[in-house]
């Protein structure tokens, strides 16, 4: 990978496209919290250049908001004034966030529209390499790939245990650049915290030059949401005691990909869902509501996953379907494809593997269980027979009598 394009560091106030007033209340409220700082301390906490932060530290100065306490190495140290305690107090009182200087809003529409996923050239060898730790015919990996091409959405349907949550926890593998990500975006007065440790994964190795530090340099947002999803989670959420916003599931994973695990068994209505997002998926611009009903249109940049072992029929209607592009059914495996996802688990678990011990367990999954074949049954009964055997102190043994054992362990009596 060639190294990223650094983003350069504004060397004053002005550059920074955001209010002066706005930064100097920034400066002010970090300040206070931390008690003492250099001028290059406040830099960094701000993430701005040295340059910039002397700007901010003379409109303090000049306002009496803080006081020089001495120099160290040339550079100033200072504290909040009496007078600037009693500001910062104020401004704590509307607003508690004293992190990493926001990006203006029209800047962060900019360079999500420039960092599209959409613009990411998707080739064979990439979806192939993506996917080699999976056992997958031909087809579909090339409908996987058209649909990554497509940038849009997917929707992986069929029996439960074929792979579904595997494959679609593999589809952001294709992404190999890196995309800007901020810590904070500024709406009018309004905060919104985007950056999450959680979720983004910096990759400064990849920056050459000097940068600008409001920004982090992340692999392409991979964002996985199963039960716990709620209608909530797909808005801002502003925090009462802080005052500002956290940044919604699909305005973190802008330029990435979402991954709605297990679609259908929500929180929130599969419906509801789908209505909510009948326009992002359509014009991919999404509408998020601010405290006091303002609604503030924000880029819906990212490849959506829905995975489900529910009937696609019964979870929207055609309207909806319609617009999710991509549907692939993942059903379950020959015997075949069952051998060589056994083989490769045996490799990467050290364990020895007999064609005819897994032509054994075919016959009592298919004949005793009437079962067919699905995917995760390898890793499954693999699993029940290396805990029989550390239970019982022994070496773990792959043949017809602790697999068919792990059956009966594992599977519901037919």
């Amino acid at each position: 990978m060639t190294d990223i394009a650094a983003i350069p560091a504004p060397q004053s106030v002005e550059e920074l496209g955001i209010r002066k007033s706005s930064l100097e209340d920034l400066a002010l409220k970090i300040l206070y919290l931390e008690g003492e700082l250099s001028v290059k301390e406040l830099a960094a906490k701000m993430r701005l250049s040295y340059k910039a932060a002397e700007e901010l530290f003379q409109a303090l100065r000049k306002g009496q908001l803080c006081e020089v306490k001495g120099m160290v190495g040339g550079i100033h140290r200072i504290i909040a004034s009496a007078q600037g305690r009693t500001r910062a107090s104020e401004l704590l009182a509307q607003n508690q966030y004293a992190g990493p200087a926001p990006v203006s809003f029209k800047e962060y529409v900019s360079r999500v529209r420039v960092q599209s996923v959409k613009n990411f050239p998707v080739r064979q060898p990439l979806v192939e390499r993506a996917f080699e730790h999976l056992v997958l015919s031909s087809q579909t990996l090339k409908q996987l790939g058209t649909a990554a091409v497509s940038g849009t959405s997917i929707m992986l349907y069929g029996p439960t245990g074929t792979g579904k949550t595997s494959i679609a926890e593999a589809i952001p593998r294709i992404y190999h650049d890196r995309v800007w990500i901020p810590y904070a975006v500024q709406v009018d007065a309004h905060i919104i915290n985007v950056f999450d440790p959680i979720i983004h994964e910096p990759d400064d190795k990849a920056v050459t030059g000097e940068c600008d530090g409001r920004w982090v340099l992340c692999h392409r947002p991979r964002v996985i949401v199963g039960g716990e999803l709620t209608i909530e989670m797909l808005d801002l959420q502003f925090h009462p005691v802080s005052k500002f916003y956290a940044a919604p599931v699909q305005m973190k994973a802008n330029n990435g990909a979402l991954i709605l695990d297990d679609f259908g068994r929500q929180r929130i209505r599969p419906e509801e869902l789908l209505n909510r997002w009948t326009v992002p998926l359509d014009r991919r611009i999404d509408f998020l509501s601010l405290v006091g009903g303002r609604k503030v249109e924000v880029p819906f940049d990212l490849f959506v996953v829905f995975a489900t072992n529910l009937d696609p029929a019964t979870l929207a209607d055609e309207a909806f379907l319609r617009r999710i592009h991509n549907k692939i059914k993942i059903d379950n495996i020959d015997g075949e494809q069952f051998h060589l996802v056994f083989e490769r688990l045996c490799g990467r678990l050290d364990l020895k593997y007999d064609r005819k011990v897994v032509d054994s367990l075919i016959d009592i999954l298919t004949t005793e269980w009437k079962q067919p074949l699905r995917p995760c049954y390898p890793y499954d009964l693999i699993n029940q027979v290396l805990w029989a055997a550390q239970y019982e102190g022994k070496r773990p043994q792959l043949d017809r009598e602790t697999l068919a054992q792990a059956c009966h362990s594992y599977l519901l009596a037919p």
